[in-house]
């Protein structure tokens, strides 16, 4: 039910296929951010229409609110917010340790208190597990320590290290869960330690000496270092990944970093750029970023981008989006932030494509050349 299969190579970069138990996801491949149980404007039919086979949920937001009981009373996750297609759900780690002076951390897990209602609650590998399994996704993330990459040595490497035996923890719990349905729902792991090339290899060597895998994330990136550096780190850590798995890098949604990312041999992303960025009259276009509250657009009539086949760019003009955002109409939002998702969905079909026909390295300077023009049409 957990398969994954490597079709062809460029490079680094590799086309593949993920089965799991709610469908087929080609990869590289996109994840629109479904924080609370849906892709912010979007409905699960936007979300097929452009294409998206895969998408994330958030154990801390849906563990608090409406708390992961409620969506099993309802069906599940799939069956509550309408989406068949494959999940995957976080393990809420990078949200209790984004409650700076909220939470408390110490072996047994991470006390913090809801933003919801101020109650002091507790989250622990083995908790994290239970309500992933709970809410039925098809990937669950294990828990880990997220620390700043900026953080001194020291505390990096002990967040290193009781990652590692959270893992254990997770799996332990998630092996027992799955005893009587092996086949519901897959656990992954995630190699921590910050842009330290060192700690990156120690984290990746316990979670391989943990055991067999259908999947390992990259955590604690795109968290405020130069995107050099994180590219620099992934291509330290990239000949040591296991090779017949899926390499999902979390938090990573800018075209630009996705494509890198593609090419050092990534295969799965997830991020709330897209539809925060639309939310915000921000979309992206071959051309780089646009604004769409330009007052250059007022009584443009071309789409937002002539290369989308998207709901918005068939059917509205850069005039009418505009007014939209400046009238504060709510469609506006839907319409920027169906574009982008669409525009990263088809931004990593476009990639799959050149992976297979053995030119991606090429294509990619291209891509990336035009992009850098941003804003000048």
């Amino acid at each position: 039910m957990f398969e994954f299969s490597i079709d062809a190579t460029s490079g680094p970069a590799r086309a593949g296929r993920l089965t799991l138990p709610h469908g087929v996801v080609n990869t590289p491949a996109f994840m629109p951010v479904g924080t609370q149980g849906t892709v912010r404007t979007l409905s699960p039919f936007d979300l097929e229409a452009v294409g998206a086979e895969i998408i994330l949920g958030n154990t801390y937001h849906l563990h608090v609110r409406p708390g992961e009981d409620v969506v099993e009373a309802l069906g599940g996750l799939h069956t509550f917010m309408g989406w068949k297609r494959p999940l995957l759900t976080d393990s809420g780690g990078f949200q209790v340790f984004s409650l700076e002076g909220f939470r408390k951390v110490d072996e047994d897990g991470v006390e913090f208190q809801s933003h919801v209602d101020g109650t002091r609650r507790q989250l622990t590998p083995e908790r994290a597990t239970e309500i992933q399994w709970t809410l039925g996704s098809d990937i669950a993330m294990a828990f880990d320590q997220l620390v700043p990459s900026t953080a001194d040595r020291a505390v990096m490497e002990e967040a290193v290290e009781r990652t590692a035996r959270w893992l254990t923890r997770c799996r332990n719990r998630h092996a027992q869960l799955s005893r009587e349905d092996p086949d519901r729902q897959t656990l992954w792991p995630i190699v921590q330690g910050g842009t330290d090339a060192e700690l990156r290899h120690r984290s990746l060597g316990h979670v391989l000496a943990a055991g067999d895998w259908t999947g390992v994330a990259l955590g604690g990136l795109a968290v405020g270092e130069p995107r050099e550096t994180m590219y620099a780190t992934i291509e330290a850590l990239e000949p040591s990944l296991p090779r017949a798995v899926p390499r999902y890098l979390m938090g990573v949604g800018f075209p630009e970093d996705i494509l890198e990312a593609v090419a050092r041999g990534v295969d799965l992303f997830d991020c709330v750029a897209p539809t925060r960025n639309g939310r915000n009259g921000t979309a992206f276009t071959p051309q780089g970023t646009l604004n769409v509250r330009n007052a250059a657009l007022r009584r443009d009539p071309r789409p937002i981008d002539d290369t989308c086949d998207c709901e918005t760019c068939r059917t509205y003009s850069r005039g009418y989006v505009r007014h939209l955002f400046i009238t504060e109409e709510l469609l506006g939002l839907r319409l920027l932030s169906l574009h982008n998702v669409a525009f990263l969905t088809r931004l990593a079909r476009d990639a799959r494509a050149h992976i297979q026909a053995g030119d991606f390295a090429g294509w990619q300077r291209e891509w990336t050349a035009r992009y850098a023009n941003r804003g000048k049409e």
